[in-house]
């Protein structure tokens, strides 16, 4: 390849025989500053010797794009053995297979996210992490089940994992979480582990209401630090023959708080696992943005007119170009991930627009992507929108019922709490409908131009929390 490489540069670009070494050089070390002098170098040469500048930049660009990966043949021998011999193992136990190659990169989330994918894309059943059953490591349960390692939490370590695991071994299956507390040592079990565990789902099999426990760690270790010291007093009386129970009537009580939307399961699952484990924040709106974006993520196809694209961002990054600043957002609806390229104005204009785990609404130009795979595709942003930003495009109307039944000053309320709540997303562009109910008639009252309001999530939650959420309605055409 390298000879190759230097015979390329002397014929097309007329470099010299030293000059075409020094190439073969910056493109072994992938120095970039160095690779984009060479290409105006190559670029200028083969106009100087009469060839064709688009050919050869594509010959620029594929050296430079095998000078990625490439490597000798002795190094592709070696390699062809190992992917024999894992694709084996990979084939006939896929389960252990996937658990060692899961384990082997626990602590990157991000490969932990590709190889959970894997597993899940083979037909494999990846069962949550467990206090009760989970072991450090990520296990094989079954041939087709793998069970999720604690180790794998974010927060947690081998130290405080081992001391959870021998607790468990000692005094079987943890009851509760305050059972939990008291068993475990808390100098390596700290709160911070705990939390953790709890967003990660990991006390699940005890209690599934996730907001109760976090709410109530702080309680539980209170309470196992007291009945530690309970503990200490009575048997420094018990010296004395005078050992009296220091247990209380009733134990430590849960603190009562409102469970967690999926949403907010998902995004505290997140944090723990670094992804979305148990589900998809996007599958509970993906019903509404179909009416506006007809294809998932998996389904693009490349167009010469502009398509509209949504996802959930779930990373951004920056680049500066020879064009000027640019950002990469990598979108991700569930069915597919999909990076989207955002250039100069539309960047400037929509920069604010970009935040992590929020939904994101893009118009763009979808391109086939040769160098990333066959099938793939890459996109230019022309537009963005939030969602809320996108009801107001799209939508028709929003549509709010109100059954009547209160009167007279009651009902004055009801207006003014109306005027109330639409008041801070207004002005906007979706115009509001009424339609009145009590008992006797019935109407239908489209609100002034005034009252047109901006559909934001909390607009939308705040009326479906008064008047109940099959009354609220986004109607699009």
């Amino acid at each position: 390849y390298q000879e190759q490489v230097m015979q390329i540069a002397q014929i097309i670009g007329g470099y010299t025989l030293g000059g075409a070494d020094l190439l073969r050089r910056a493109m072994g070390k992938k120095k970039a500053e160095e690779m984009a002098l060479h290409r105006d170098l190559m670029r200028e040469g083969a106009k100087k010797k009469g060839y064709d500048e688009k050919l050869a930049m594509q010959l620029f660009d594929l050296m430079e794009k095998f000078a990625e990966y490439g490597f000798n043949k002795s190094h592709t021998a070696a390699y062809a053995v190992v992917t024999y011999q894992t694709a084996w193992l990979k084939a006939h136990h896929c389960a252990a297979f996937m658990a060692a190659t899961l384990s082997s990169d626990m602590d990157v989330t991000d490969t932990v996210k590709v190889l959970h994918d894997d597993a899940i894309a083979n037909g494999l059943t990846v069962l949550g992490p467990d206090v009760n059953a989970s072991a450090y490591r990520f296990t094989p349960v079954d041939r087709r089940t793998i069970r999720y390692g604690l180790g794998a939490v974010k927060g947690t370590g081998e130290q405080a994992v081992n001391v959870i695991i021998k607790a468990r071994a000692a005094g079987g299956p943890f009851r509760d979480l305050f059972d939990f507390c008291r068993r475990v040592d808390k100098r390596l079990v700290n709160r911070r582990t705990i939390e953790a565990l709890i967003r990660a789902g990991a006390f699940d099999s005890l209690d599934g209401h996730r907001a109760r426990l976090l709410a109530s760690v702080g309680v539980a270790i209170d309470a196992a630090e007291q009945a530690e010291r309970n503990a200490l007093q009575g048997s420094l009386f018990d010296v004395f023959g005078d050992g009296d129970d220091q247990a209380t009537e009733h134990g430590p009580q849960y603190v009562e708080v409102a469970p967690w939307s999926e949403r907010q399961k998902l995004n505290e699952e997140k944090l723990a696992l670094g992804f979305y484990f148990s589900g998809h924040p996007f599958r509970a709106l993906q019903p509404e943005v179909s009416r506006f974006v007809r294809r998932p993520l998996a389904a693009l196809e490349p167009a010469k007119e502009a398509q509209w694209l949504a996802g959930l961002v779930v990373g951004v990054r920056s680049k500066i170009t020879s064009r000027g600043r640019m950002a990469f957002v990598q979108l991700d609806d569930g069915s597919a991930s999909v990076e989207v390229a955002v250039y100069g104005e539309v960047l400037e204009t929509d920069r604010s627009r970009l935040r992590e785990d929020d939904v994101l609404i893009v118009e763009g130009r979808v391109q086939r992507d040769d160098y990333a795979g066959e099938g793939r595709v890459r996109v230019v942003a022309e537009r963005l929108l939030t969602l809320g930003e996108a009801r107001g495009r799209f939508a028709r109307q929003l549509r709010l019922s109100i059954n009547g039944q209160a009167s007279g000053a009651a009902a004055s309320g009801a207006a003014q709490r109306l005027r109330a709540l639409l008041a801070p997303y207004t002005p906007g562009e979706c115009p509001v409908r009424l339609a009145y109910c009590n008992g006797e008639a019935s109407c239908e009252l489209a609100l002034g131009e005034a009252s047109r309001v901006r559909l934001e999530d909390e607009l939308l939650a705040a009326v479906g929390d008064w008047l109940g959420k099959d009354n609220v309605s986004v109607e699009y055409g």
